[in-house]
């Protein structure tokens, strides 16, 4: 996993990336194997592919986040 600043913070070992461009913009999708867990996000295309990668990486680490707390919250 990565911090915002593009410094891997050690949290998943591997992540899935795909990029798919639909007209004007590309959609974002990251994919944790361990979990399944996918997310997705839809910028412009001129964002530059390091920093979508960084925002949909982000946004995994949140969700698996939630959920390992919501899971802690029900035991």
């Amino acid at each position: 996993m990565w911090r915002g600043d593009g410094v891997p913070t050690g949290t998943l070992n591997e992540v899935i990336i795909e990029f798919h461009r639909i007209g004007n913009a590309v959609k974002v999708t990251a994919v944790d194997p361990g979990s399944l867990v996918e997310v997705s996000i839809v910028r412009p295309p001129g964002a530059g592919e390091e920093i979508l990668k960084r925002t949909v990486i982000r946004k995994l680490e949140y969700v698996l986040d939630k959920r390992k707390s919501g899971d802690a919250a029900r035991r």
